[in-house]
């Protein structure tokens, strides 16, 4: 893979309209097929995720082209401050060719750099993201249990 072509940054609220775009292409698509037709709906929650106090969120470029990007905040617990991945995409025809690799690592290591301890994040154990962070050196809590129940 050749890596001259990326860039890694910090964003910051002006690149809302490029975020949406990307969030959309990937998560309507297999494996989520998420209905992100409610314009409004995906306003507020890209900016519940990148407008907070405590949000960071990272944008991977190739040249100018948003191709990856990772919403999410800044958490501070008894074992130290970290990053909640609330988000975390590759632009679908980008994905298998080393950008996500390369996007996780500027992650983490800018978070060591900021002085984050951890990196949490939640994901389906039935979808490729799952296979994804495992490959990483990411470990599945064990003891950990995901709640919802619709109202």
């Amino acid at each position: 893979m050749n890596t001259t072509n990326y860039e890694f940054k910090q964003l910051d609220g002006t690149s809302s309209g490029s975020i949406k775009e990307l969030f959309v292409s990937v998560f309507s698509a297999e494996p989520w097929n998420d209905d992100w037709s409610d314009k409004t709906q995906l306003h507020a929650y890209i900016q519940d995720l990148t407008g907070q106090s405590n949000s960071l969120t990272f944008g991977l470029y190739e040249g100018t082209r948003l191709i990856g990007v990772s919403m999410g905040h800044i958490r501070h617990w008894y074992s130290g401050t970290e990053y909640y991945i609330d988000e975390l995409c590759i632009r679908t025809e980008t994905q298998g060719k080393g950008a996500g690799t390369l996007f996780i690592r500027e992650i983490e290591k800018t978070c060591k750099e900021m002085g984050l301890k951890h990196i949490f994040l939640l994901t389906e154990n039935n979808v490729p993201a799952f296979a994804f962070y495992k490959k990483r050196g990411y470990s599945e809590l064990k003891t950990n249990a995901a709640f919802a129940k619709k109202l």
